[in-house]
């Protein structure tokens, strides 16, 4: 199995049309063929500690059985037209791993 983990940090002042825009279009990442799960969300009102980081706007969990679904998300049309809200946020990191 393969998880693929990716955190936004979207831009200030975009207005609440944007974030639903931003919104439909992780939502729509989980449709693809090859994904076996996944959730998106804001971070957690878990209680404050030095080792949790809350800086991100949204996070994206994506499920894949192996590195070939992982790989096939990659060049899907799904992402590549979730790519062009990319104006929407001003940074993105992934954290992927093997289970």
């Amino acid at each position: 199995m393969v998880i693929h983990n990716v955190y936004f940090w979207l831009k200030d002042g975009i207005t609440p049309a944007e974030i639903a825009t931003f919104e439909a279009g992780a939502r729509s990442l989980l449709t693809i063929d090859g994904v076996t799960g996944g959730y998106v969300g804001k971070p957690a009102a878990t209680e404050a500690r030095p080792i949790i980081d809350r800086s991100y706007s949204y996070g994206l969990v994506v499920m894949f059985d192996d590195i070939a679904g992982h790989d096939a998300y990659q060049v899907d049309p799904i992402h590549d037209a979730f790519r062009e809200l990319a104006h929407l946020w001003t940074r993105v990191q992934i954290y992927d791993m093997s289970c």
